[in-house]
């Protein structure tokens, strides 16, 4: 069972030209004993999720109080985000679906195949102010020996459950993120060490595809978005792009970080999932 402990780090973030004011940051461990921790979402009802994919579960973290069980997901529960309506959205990377809790606690499907074949593994997802929701299917280690689809894709399922390849990849998509006005689609390519992105319309249909920054030091994973439109990617370090994909800082972090999310009560602190653990940032 994960537990709570204060374990300050303070560190130096390494600037670059045009950064904001990220000075020295100080880093709390939250919780570690995880076997893989990912896909952190904060809820505006003031608490956190977050999966340990290993162990088939999700936890809580509400600030001032320990991490504990939140949900047991045998389908392999990895990234989870929240809507408009606090419903709960959740990739099952082991039932090869995309799931969403109500606040009553039923669970749906909401995507499972697409064109009749199964998805490979959905990975990560977003769901934008209007109710459209955008996740990534890659596939990795034996999870690829099952594939039925030829492709690695990025999706995108509007509220009238129409289901839609936004992308057709042959490198595998990861984490994925919208800006702040929900007019781009931001998604980290795994393999080629690269964000992608896209521009979205009032339909959330997806246009205009290109590299937003490449030659990402480590494998890119879990994204976000600041209320500025800057971009933090989760790879050997959390590194932050300003929305022209200029790199402006570096947070070094204690442990590989996998993926990230904004929270607290004024939506200013990071909390970072890593390998074995939860750690949260407290951003100026």
């Amino acid at each position: 069972m994960p537990f709570r402990r204060q374990i300050p780090v303070l560190i130096l973030i390494a600037a670059f030209a045009g950064a904001q004011n990220f000075d020295k940051l100080r880093i709390e461990q939250v919780a570690d004993h995880l076997r893989y921790a990912e896909g952190p979402a904060w809820s505006t009802e003031g608490f956190l999720l977050f999966s340990d994919t290993v162990e088939n579960k999700i936890y809580k973290f509400t600030p001032g109080a320990p991490v504990a069980e939140f949900a047991r997901v045998a389908g392999g529960p990895i990234g989870n985000a929240f809507d408009a309506q606090g419903r709960l959205y959740t990739c099952e990377f082991r039932e090869r679906r995309l799931t969403r809790t109500a606040k009553n606690g039923k669970t749906e499907v909401l995507a499972a195949r697409y064109e009749s074949r199964r998805l490979n593994a959905p990975n990560d997802v977003a769901v934008r102010h209007d109710g459209q929701v955008y996740f990534t299917d890659p596939a990795f280690g034996n999870q690829q020996d099952n594939r039925e689809l030829d492709f690695y894709g990025v999706f995108h399922e509007n509220p009238r459950g129409e289901l839609e390849a936004v992308a057709k990849l042959q490198t595998r998509p990861n984490g994925i993120a919208l800006s702040p006005n929900g007019r781009i689609l931001y998604v980290a390519d795994s393999d080629a060490r690269l964000i992608r992105a896209w521009d979205l319309d009032h339909a959330g249909a997806a246009s205009n595809p290109r590299i937003f920054t490449n030659k990402i030091s480590g494998v890119p994973g879990g994204l976000r978005t600041d209320d500025k439109g800057n971009v933090y990617v989760a790879a050997r370090q959390i590194y932050v792009y300003s929305p022209q994909g200029e790199r402006l800082a570096e947070i070094p972090m204690p442990d590989r970080p996998t993926n990230l999310a904004f929270g607290g009560a004024d939506l200013q602190t990071l909390f970072v999932t890593t390998r074995t653990g939860l750690f949260r940032v407290r951003l100026k």
